[in-house]
């Protein structure tokens, strides 16, 4: 990994434990990001400078390291943590605008070979495979000024529709299509109303409760031709919505429940 080695040289003296070489790694991932490391601790320091190197002191506690990066365009400032754990690193990177935080838990032993500290070309293991953990599951996506993770996120598609579509604008109809609902209409009664509610998709049924338009099969009853004893031809226009006021038909379907008087009809008491 190209500047890697370099950055290894100005270290090596200082690394004792497996722990240090995983941080060294995971600085130069951040670094190679697009970010230049600004010191070591939480707080900012007079003598903050930014630079490609690791800071004095940057590893002088095995149980917690902390150092601060900025990008080259000073937009973005990183604070990186790592907490030693048993045999594993777990990292943590908080980006100080956002307050994003994103973290990565290593397994040392994994990356490291511990009998080989001061030796490059012996110490690191699965150099790839941590690098592509670093820069998907610790580098934020917006915190990487010229690397991959930025350049997906420019090009995520977005859910928000093209600044020249009306939101309100009603489709245009095809000609050469039925005027069918794009859901059936259930067959009960209580369909009645799905006109109101979608005035413009054809459905049947409104605001008048009308059985012949409900779902059930048709008799054939047309009620703009007038109803014997009740309405005249005409009465009812074509087509219009009609609610019947009794039931359609010279003879009742069952029996009427007033041709027969209830006794003692004749009581004025009743």
């Amino acid at each position: 990994m190209a500047g890697l080695e370099l950055l290894y040289s100005t270290v090596v003296s200082n690394i004792t434990c497996p722990q240090d070489v995983v941080v060294c790694f995971v600085h130069w991932e951040i670094v190679r990001s697009g970010h230049k490391c600004l010191g070591s601790g939480d707080q900012p320091q007079q003598n903050d400078k930014k630079s490609e190197l690791l800071p004095p002191g940057w590893n002088d506690s095995k149980e917690l390291y902390t150092l601060r990066y900025q990008s080259k365009n000073d937009k973005s400032h990183l604070l990186l943590k790592a907490i030693t754990a048993d045999s594993t690193l777990i990292f943590y990177i908080m980006e100080s605008a956002t307050e994003r935080v994103s973290d990565l838990t290593v397994n040392v032993s994994d990356y490291v070979d511990a009998d080989n500290l001061q030796e490059f070309d012996r110490v690191f293991k699965n150099t790839e495979e941590l690098a592509k953990k670093v820069q998907s599951g610790l580098l934020l996506p917006d915190s990487s000024v010229k690397g991959e993770s930025s350049k997906k996120a420019e090009k995520r598609p977005s859910n928000d529709p093209p600044p020249d579509r009306d939101p309100l604008l009603i489709p245009p109809r095809n000609p050469y299509t039925s005027r069918q609902p794009r859901w059936p209409d259930p067959l009960a009664p209580f369909a009645a109303g799905g006109a109101d509610l979608d005035p413009l998709s054809g459905r049947p049924g409104g605001m008048l409760m009308d059985p012949l338009r409900s779902g059930f099969p048709r008799s054939g009853f047309d009620p703009s031709a007038g109803i014997p004893g009740r309405l005249p031809p005409g009465a009812v226009p074509p087509g219009a919505r009609f609610d019947p006021f009794g039931p359609v038909g010279q003879n009742r379907p069952g029996p009427d429940p007033d041709h027969m008087p209830p006794p003692g009809y004749d009581d004025m008491f009743m």
